[in-house]
């Protein structure tokens, strides 16, 4: 640790030499103990900024002119973390992957606002369950008690600090939001989850008062786009507001939403009409399309209406591409359709294709990755059931991001059939062409033909 200590010492050190006070130059370096990739990746929103290869010593740097003051993001696949950066920062970190965001650490010139925005981040996540598990099932006048004064506290905590003189306004303005948000989105799920956790047959009654923080709301504010509080209380805000104002065409009863089809379209004109800023409207309107598609498996007539509305609202999404393939994807696996002709390699090395293995007989097709353990052992002791009680069904395997040999490890370790599992390279064209969403879906097929492409592997076969 002491040579950790002297490290950061002396680069902070040599930093301040290149970085000079006023200058738009960022110096942005660190340690990654244990790490899980070659590479630390720099964002802005959705645009790479840079990247730096870890040295023999896991130690990365970035050198960095005039970029924009603002919330930035650093990725260490698969894991990844926010970071404030003004001209003239000269900031470190220290992480252990093993315990990635709690083992975080900013030293350095901009180091206040960013060690804050991370106690924020582990707070909430500690105090997500208490509000879930505990305060949800508190009347409102009470709820909103609890809630206020978890926010009043952050919010004195983080004036405190500017009264420090540390802080930039635009660096308060990043972290009064990261709390607002945060618990204005906790009020706006509270009536679903009071239903939930009550067992209540309807929304109970709020206070008059009860979305009085809604004036505060901005729309229009891009240093926000990518600020996970505000853009998960966006998604929160526009599944209450659609839910709350579409009582008839979308068919909600018993506080259930009959016409995903109908409240799908009705979300899109309500973002459309309220949200100013267009990455964010972007982004909120490929959540709708998403959530539509994936989710509700609804008749081809209506998903196809839902793309042209899609495209009369917001035909220059930066997203357009992504939500077009999706829609062709699920087109393509409908009922009767032949499974996608996708190539996979059986354990011996040899291509061959889906529909070549679906040929036989009826064949449940499921997937997973040694990049969770959970899910396929769980999968695993699920399909051995289904095996027994479906004998006249053939269980097929489909892996992907995992390498060969330990694709063969987690075969040979779980006794599997090594004639039913496949392995592909190619995860792009398997998630564009199969929509492996999400991954405890399975996909039957009779003759090659699909019977059904989005079953669920611990749903009735």
């Amino acid at each position: 640790m002491n040579k950790n200590l002297l490290y950061c010492f002396i680069l902070l050190l040599a930093s301040c030499n290149t970085v000079e006070k006023g200058s738009p130059s960022v110096f942005f370096a660190g340690e990654i103990v244990n790490p899980t990739s070659k590479y630390v990746v720099l964002h802005k929103g959705e645009k790479v900024i840079d990247s730096a290869l870890l040295n023999a010593n896991n130690r990365f740097s970035f050198s960095l002119d005039s970029i924009p003051m603002g919330l930035y993001n650093f990725k260490h696949a698969p894991e990844h973390q926010y970071v404030y950066i003004e001209p003239g920062d000269s900031l470190m970190i220290r992480l252990n992957t093993v315990d990635f965001d709690e083992s975080l650490v900013f030293t350095g010139k901009g180091e206040e606002i960013n060690n804050f925005l991370l106690d924020i981040f582990l707070s909430n996540e500690k105090e997500e369950q208490l509000v879930r598990k505990k305060y949800n099932a508190l009347e409102p006048a009470d709820f909103i008690e609890k809630i206020n004064s978890l926010q009043e506290k952050k919010i004195t905590s983080l004036n405190t600090l500017k009264n420090e003189g540390t802080l930039s306004q635009n660096a308060y303005n990043i972290a009064e939001a990261s709390i607002n948000y945060t618990y204005y989105r906790y009020k706006e799920r509270y009536p679903f989850d009071h239903r939930k956790y009550t067992k209540q047959s309807k929304l109970t009654e709020l206070p008059n008062n009860f979305y009085d923080y809604r004036k505060n709301i901005s729309f229009n504010n891009n240093q926000l786009n990518y600020l996970r509080p505000y853009y998960n209380f966006m998604r929160s805000h526009f599944g209450n507001l659609s839910y709350t104002t579409c009582s008839h065409k979308c068919k909600i009863e018993n506080n259930e939403i009959k016409n995903k089809f109908h409240f799908s379209k009705h979300k899109l004109h309500l973002i459309d009409s309220i949200v100013v800023e267009k990455e964010l409207k972007d982004n909120l309107f490929r959540n709708v399309a998403f959530d539509y598609l994936l989710r509700t498996n609804d008749i081809e007539k209506n998903n196809e209406a839902f793309i042209e509305e899609f495209h009369k609202l917001s035909g220059s999404n930066r997203h357009i591409k992504e939500i077009d393939d999706l829609y062709i994807g699920i087109k393509n696996i409908q009922p009767n359709n032949n499974i996608p002709n996708i190539v996979v390699k059986n354990t011996n090395g040899d291509n061959t294709t889906l529909q070549e293995i679906g040929k036989d007989k009826k064949v449940v097709f499921y997937f997973w990755s040694e990049t969770n353990k959970n899910h396929y052992n769980n999968i695993f002791k699920r399909v051995a059931k289904l095996k027994a009680s479906k004998p006249n069904y053939k269980f097929v395997g489909i892996n992907f991001k995992t390498n060969t040999d330990s694709w063969k490890a987690i075969i040979e370790s779980n006794q599997l059939d090594t004639k039913n599992q496949y392995t592909t390279d190619d995860f792009e064209e398997l998630t564009k062409s199969l929509i492996i969403y999400p991954l405890n879906k399975c996909i039957i097929t009779e003759d090659s033909k699909i019977v059904n492409a989005f079953a669920n592997i611990y749903k009735k076969i």
